[in-house]
């Protein structure tokens, strides 16, 4: 997936599809609503696909050329972008953490998914004003169109490899088939519609997209399969790393600690913490889920109300918080993905929103049984 997306990336740019995008986007998209609109957009996209590196990938990389071809910050565009990938990672059906959630705890992806939408409404809505605020703050300025359309020819079959990206999966179409799909359609449009030599574009899918100079050097220059190479070996190592921690049985003896915290400071309070000491120990997302089962379940199941209350804490903590981890891969990746860095992490509001706003009001959800939970 990760050299797919590479691929993908730089065939995007040489096919003028990020082209037709910010062309038309920088005429349809009041400029004081910008970041408001990608929030939005890539939170729509993301419950559709259920995939958040595919939409930082895909989507992700235009709303990143159309913020720096209208001037607006980089860090605040990526943290926008990834607060809005992650929206439907949570609660989306076709999410795989969802599903990893639901089977980690031995519950039901339905009833999970209900909840998660009841208690995600509150931090969304809080995450709405301050994108609106930062939109108004950061105003998109159209300043590349003449040369856009006198680089590249334009028109709706430009749009055709996004397309695929999007409506593929909507059909059943697996993740991986439909990016295949969407490397081949941009290839097409970029020998056949832009006029480019094929020798080119293999080097460009490689080694990245370099338009010929001028304004659009700095707004579409990269991709490539060896941008993805440097993510690639972080998936890589982050499995290995946290293969030999399990082996050596490293977490073995925490559950006790695990249990007494619950009872000091509450569940909630200590499956975030266990789902963030995972996500900081195996810089993965998955961790979370599982570590947090194996040592909270029994807690759980004597104190609480069981898995369904240990799977929605789980959601509403580890899988939210493990991209505000800076080396965790879950948003290392698509930092890369986006030329940005971890600047953009504090701008990740719906992230931090969604445990802050639960802490607050879980007993709505949870009726409290005389503890803390």
């Amino acid at each position: 997936i990760y050299l797919l997306i590479g691929a993908i990336t730089a065939l995007w740019r040489s096919a003028g599809t990020i082209g037709f995008f910010i062309y038309h986007g920088l005429q349809i998209i009041t400029p004081q609503m910008f970041l408001l609109v990608a929030f939005l957009l890539t939170s729509f996209i993301s419950y559709a696909l259920g995939t958040s590196f595919g939409v930082v990938g895909t989507v992700g990389v235009i709303l990143m050329a159309l913020a720096r071809s209208g001037g607006v910050d980089a860090a605040v565009t990526a943290g926008t972008i990834i607060a809005g990938a992650y929206f439907g990672d949570r609660c989306s059906p076709a999410s795989s953490s969802a599903a990893l959630v639901a089977a980690a705890t031995g519950t039901a992806l339905e009833r999970n998914l209900r909840r998660m939408h009841r208690t995600g409404w509150l931090p969304y809505v809080v995450s709405l004003a301050v994108y609106a605020a930062l939109s108004v703050t950061h105003p998109l300025a159209a300043v590349v169109l003449t040369t856009l359309a006198e680089t590249y020819r334009l028109g709706w079959w430009t749009a055709l490899p996004a397309a695929a990206i999007i409506v593929l999966p909507l059909c059943r179409v697996s993740i991986r088939r439909s990016m295949a799909v969407s490397v081949l359609a941009a290839l097409a449009v970029t020998l056949w519609g832009q006029g480019g030599r094929l020798w080119d574009v293999l080097r460009d899918t490689v080694l990245g997209y370099r338009p010929a100079g001028g304004a659009l050097q700095q707004v579409l220059a990269g991709g490539g399969v060896v941008s993805m190479l440097t993510a690639t070996l972080m998936a890589i190592s982050a499995g290995m790393y946290a293969g030999l921690l399990d082996s050596a049985g490293v977490l073995g003896g925490v559950r006790r600690h695990a249990a007494a915290l619950a009872r000091r400071a509450g569940r909630f309070p200590a499956c975030a913490a266990v789902c963030a000491l995972a996500g900081m120990i195996f810089c993965n997302q998955s961790a979370g889920p599982v570590v947090a089962d194996q040592l909270l379940e029994e807690t759980y199941r004597t104190r609480g109300q069981g898995g369904e209350e240990l799977a929605l804490d789980i959601e509403n903590s580890g899988i939210v918080m493990a991209p505000l981890i800076p080396w965790n891969i879950s948003v290392s990746i698509p930092l890369v993905m986006l030329g940005a860095d971890a600047s953009a992490i504090p701008y990740e509001v719906l992230l931090y929103a969604i445990p802050l706003c639960y802490l607050l009001t879980k007993r709505r959800v949870f009726a409290a049984k005389g503890e803390r939970i």
